[in-house]
């Protein structure tokens, strides 16, 4: 797999995945289970590598480099 997600993308995935999740602790509807969609955002953060930008061949590193 290559790197395909940037620091300052890493970053803005991070923020919104968590500010996702938190709604499942805030929220008192039957709609705070749509925070669960902020595991996306995280686990693409956390791995460097978002499978839309490679369809899309859309990179925001700096330079690509093989991930280990």
């Amino acid at each position: 797999m290559q790197v395909n997600v940037g620091d300052g993308d890493r970053i803005a995935r991070l923020i919104a995945g968590i500010v996702l999740l938190s709604l499942v602790l805030i929220v008192e509807s039957q709609w705070r289970w749509l925070g669960l969609f902020g595991l996306i955002p995280v686990l693409t953060a956390l791995g460097r590598w978002c499978p839309l930008y490679t369809v899309l061949r859309i990179t925001s590193s700096a330079k690509e480099t093989k991930n280990v």
